[in-house]
């Protein structure tokens, strides 16, 4: 249905900043709203931030006013741009899009994930 390619991962330092791109394909689908998640090692996988196709947002507390989720929907494009990064932003961070398509005269919803793009915050 919808493939999921993510990039701007990699290794940073504290303070840094960096920014994720995740672009979705498929077609005849509608894309409501996409979204990164992460996974730090030995825990389970958190929102970070979402967005609607109408502009919407929403952050988990620990990355308000440092993170900032934007969509071109155009391009079903997402990014999060990531400033003032800290040691325990460490995680493997998930794009993830939601919405559906018609199978016929059915509405079927989907929910699919990128691969997942590593982000290392370190000195």
């Amino acid at each position: 249905q919808v493939q999921l390619v993510e990039s701007g991962g990699g290794l940073v330092q504290p303070g840094g900043s960096l920014r994720l791109s995740c672009t979705a394909s498929g077609s005849d689908v509608t894309i409501n709203v996409m979204g990164w998640y992460r996974q730090a090692p030995g825990k389970q996988r958190d929102l970070v931030a979402r967005i609607t196709s109408s502009g919407s947002t929403n952050y988990a507390d620990s990355v308000k006013g440092r993170f900032t989720i934007s969509r071109d929907n155009a391009k079903n494009t997402v990014y999060l741009q990531m400033n003032s990064l800290k040691p325990e932003d460490t995680a493997v961070y998930y794009c993830k899009a939601e919405g559906g398509y018609w199978a016929g005269s059915t509405y079927r919803p989907f929910g699919s994930w990128g691969q997942g793009t590593q982000v290392t915050v370190s000195s």
